[in-house]
């Protein structure tokens, strides 16, 4: 799915007549290749997930934009690599900030929202069925809770396009870290997706995804199947949240664990509800 030379950064690359991605200089191991900017439109503009705080990223974005009006910012949500370079596009280009709510998670463990950006503020708030448009564009608010509790999707109805955000990425499952995120609200978020009969997802990250359907229906099939890997290991012997990485994600990098514990955790707690698990301290058993 995905190519084996990765995208030039900062170049404006027509993706189909209404949509044009710009990629931002931020790879890493969560962020694949970078963060995709989607400009949609050709004489007015919507530009969504305008990235990280990056100044070569907005000059990339000012360039393709090359002074057209920008009727709005979109945002899917506000992790740190998707909406601080709201403000600088704002005041470059006077179009009013929209789409996810602002979110502040109340924990009294390790901050969990430490990948949020805290001074996000949109001018117009976003929910299921809310629209925007331009000429020859509509940008429709599909809500697709799990990643963040706020995440929106956005579609484009006139080519069926769908803007995925990071809810369904072109290279690698979401990462769903409680308490705001949440795995039931991202199974949810899937069955809704597989009820639509979208051409095309542009997600934040990885390739553009030509086969949404198939790709969603593995998504949900993959959660199944780690939940289905927790229990059994779970009635083996009890486990706490490292042990059963350690046994869930063989040959995974590192780097990568604490994102992959998030998701157990996210699991342990949905199955917790369900009355199919329970913990005991630290360690989780099964009820």
């Amino acid at each position: 799915m995905n190519d084996a030379t990765p995208p030039p950064t900062g170049i404006a690359m027509v993706l189909e007549p209404l949509i044009t991605r710009v990629l931002a200089p931020n790879p890493s191991p969560f962020t694949f290749t970078g963060t995709q900017s989607y400009l949609v439109g050709t004489r007015d503009l919507a530009v969504i997930d305008p990235g990280p705080a990056d100044p070569a990223h907005h000059a990339a974005l000012l360039r393709a934009i090359a002074a057209r009006p920008v009727s709005a910012i979109v945002v899917t949500h506000h992790h740190r690599d998707h909406s601080p370079a709201t403000r600088a596009l704002q005041q470059a280009t006077g179009a009013p900030i929209v789409g996810a709510a602002p979110v502040f998670v109340a924990d009294d463990g390790p901050r969990a929202d430490a990948a949020f950006d805290a001074d996000y503020a949109p001018d117009r708030v976003m929910a299921e069925g809310d629209s925007i448009a331009g000429d020859g564009w509509t940008l429709r608010a599909i809500a697709t809770p799990g990643h963040t509790s706020n995440h929106l999707a956005f579609a484009l109805p006139e080519t069926r396009a769908l803007f995925s955000g990071d809810h369904v990425m072109g290279w690698s499952t979401s990462i769903v870290s409680p308490p705001d995120g949440d795995m039931a609200d991202y199974m949810a978020s899937l069955e809704k997706l597989m009820g639509r009969d979208d051409r095309v997802y542009y997600p934040g990250h990885g390739d553009a995804v030509d086969r949404p359907q198939r790709l969603v229906r593995g998504l949900l099939g993959h959660r199944k199947q780690r939940e289905g890997q927790i229990l059994r290991l779970l009635t083996d012997a009890p486990r706490d949240i490292p042990a059963l990485v350690e046994k869930m994600y063989v040959g995974l990098d590192r780097r990568l664990y604490p994102a992959a514990e998030r998701s157990v955790l996210a699991h342990l707690i949905d199955l917790d509800r369900r009355g199919r698990v329970r913990a005991d301290g630290a360690i989780w058993v099964v009820a």
